[in-house]
């Protein structure tokens, strides 16, 4: 009797693994959407900075600047993608498979 409640215990338990993985990206979408809303409040600076009509290379530095921040955020969410194509593959060939489509991913918007 014991050995079956042991065994329905440990099927009501998730694996390490996934507990892992969906605590890795929980952290992961908070920094990315920390990362996006500082980005939303340069980006509002920017619009003042232009309605102010400051001086072109002050607005072009902030825009770099933003635009560097969104291509971080960018490479902080693919990272977290990879992680979880490494992860949670079933097999090798599905592992395989996740890696591959977070590499399109990167090719195509990177």
């Amino acid at each position: 009797m014991a050995a079956s409640s042991a065994k329905t215990n440990a099927r009501a338990t998730p694996p390490v693994e996934v507990a892992e993985t969906a605590s890795y990206r929980s952290e992961h979408q908070r920094d990315v959407v920390n990362r996006l809303k500082r980005i939303e409040g340069q980006v509002r600076g920017l619009i003042d900075m232009v309605e102010s009509g400051r001086p072109c290379e002050d607005v072009a530095q902030q825009m770099s600047a933003a635009r560097k921040a969104m291509d971080k955020a960018f490479y902080r969410m693919m990272a977290c993608s990879v992680m979880e194509a490494v992860s949670g593959g079933e097999s090798e060939a599905d592992t395989f498979r996740e890696v591959e489509k977070s590499a399109r991913i990167l090719e195509k918007y990177a």
